[in-house]
């Protein structure tokens, strides 16, 4: 089985350059399974219905989120829907939404992290608890695991080898070049990067982003503009197993 995974889709360039290449992408690596972290496609922050519906419609199977879920109101009912869009598992219980699904055969979970970020409840030990509790789990599963710290990435991916087929990290929008199948049969990388402008600051217009560094003041950021990258990474599962035989990075720019 190959899952192709995509990192965090910026704003309307991001979804333009999916809605283009991503259905030649999936063609060309003979995709069974599309995972998209879609929270900061709408305007670069936050996803809203419209935003997630046309992911979905790029080619998308499942969406994952982070930190910025919560930015749009409106995505809210689709959170408790039938929509194939997650949000953190680990936040406390009684908000929105659900932290797994199940697509093709696939466990998907979102994961999010502390180190640098905030007062969630334990990645670690909340992923111990829904293995735990899940009856029928299928073999293979994938955690898109957003989070800032490359330490705290590194230790989920460790922590979780041989127990899921893939920990694969959002958030920083930087790709890393640390890619590999971990000795339990895990494939592993610390960050997948993102779809978004070549010439910004993680996604965002420069200037905005260099006045806040200048002024330490508050100053609105939108999306960049220009040519995007696109940064993915295709895993292949033995589906008998659910361990992962290889992973690849993938990655084009945008004419």
């Amino acid at each position: 089985m190959r899952i192709l995974v995509i990192g965090d889709v910026i704003g309307k360039p991001g979804r333009e350059a999916l809605n283009t290449y991503l259905p030649q992408i999936k063609q060309e690596y003979g995709v069974d399974l599309t995972i998209v972290n879609a929270e900061n496609s709408a305007g670069g922050i936050g996803v809203t219905p419209e935003t997630a519906e046309e992911l979905l419609k790029a080619g998308a199977d499942v969406l994952t989120s982070g930190n910025h879920v919560w930015a749009h109101k409106t995505i809210l009912p689709c959170l408790d829907g039938d929509m194939p869009l997650i949000r953190p598992l680990n936040y406390p219980p009684g908000v929105p939404g659900k932290g797994y699904v199940i697509k093709k055969g696939v466990l998907v979970v979102n994961l999010i992290g502390r180190t640098f970020m905030s007062n969630y409840d334990c990645p670690f030990r909340a992923m111990d608890a829904l293995l735990t509790r899940l009856e029928n789990i299928p073999k293979v599963i994938f955690v898109d695991f957003h989070a800032e710290a490359t330490s705290e990435k590194v230790a989920l991916g460790r922590y979780l080898d041989g127990r899921v087929s893939a920990v694969l990290g959002t958030h920083t929008h930087v790709g890393t070049i640390d890619a590999r199948v971990l000795p339990q049969g895990t494939a592993y990388v610390t960050d997948i990067g993102m779809v978004g402008p070549v010439d910004s600051v993680i996604g965002d217009e420069p200037e905005s982003v260099l006045q806040r560094f200048l002024t330490q003041m508050p100053h609105r950021l939108s999306a960049g503009t220009g040519k995007c990258t696109i940064n993915a990474m295709l895993v292949t599962v033995d589906e008998a197993t659910g361990k992962s035989t290889g992973i690849e990075r993938i990655q084009k720019e945008t004419v």
